[in-house]
């Protein structure tokens, strides 16, 4: 097990928090009774029963909520945009835009959707529409392409980030629930 460094999360000069590194993800902290629509229920018993079904067997891209939860994740942290490269996804690249753009419309869906964010003193929120509705959650959950995603990403310390996931998909779910975890700083991966 890799030890997690400790001091100061580090800042640039626009004295944001820098959340570049590579993280590894925790379980959900604080599991939430996932609020099932009675097709999405149904769709995760089902899955649970078909692993090979599942879009990672297929090497097909874990999509965003669920990557926080099995990959190793580098951020590359730029004024305007944050790069997530993730070790496992194809395509193994996200783009997380912080110039002030708004999600454009007529989006096409796709496996990562479109990501923008804001600053929320030292949390980077981060907005994400546009998904598709063959990626899977965490435990085989479904989603549709009314998917919803914000990321609360909190950097403690050198070693440490907290984030918090608000899954909103209205197609599958009768109400928003969360997701938190806690992302390690892996030196050296």
């Amino acid at each position: 097990e890799t030890k997690v460094p400790r001091g100061p999360a580090p800042r640039p000069a626009d004295g944001r928090p820098d959340l570049s590194g590579v993280w590894f993800p925790s379980p959900d902290l604080e599991p939430e009774i996932t609020p099932f629509q009675p097709w999405a229920a149904a769709e995760t018993k089902k899955r649970a029963s078909s692993a090979g079904d599942d879009p990672r067997a297929l090497c097909l891209p874990t999509g965003v909520p669920r990557m926080h939860a099995l990959d190793l994740a580098k951020f590359i942290q730029t004024p305007t945009l944050v790069v997530v490269l993730v070790e496992y996804n194809v395509p193994g690249v996200r783009q997380i835009f912080l110039d002030g753009r708004t999600h454009p419309p007529n989006l096409q869906p796709s496996w990562q959707g479109h990501s923008i964010a804001h600053w929320e003193n030292d949390t980077l929120v981060v907005d994400t529409i546009g998904f598709n509705d063959r990626g899977w959650l965490d435990g085989s959950r479904p989603q549709t392409e009314q998917l919803h995603v914000i990321e609360r990403f909190r950097r403690i310390d050198l070693g440490q980030m907290e984030l918090e996931i608000t899954i909103d998909d209205p197609g599958a779910y009768t109400k928003p629930w969360k997701i938190r975890r806690r992302l390690h700083l892996a030196p050296g991966e």
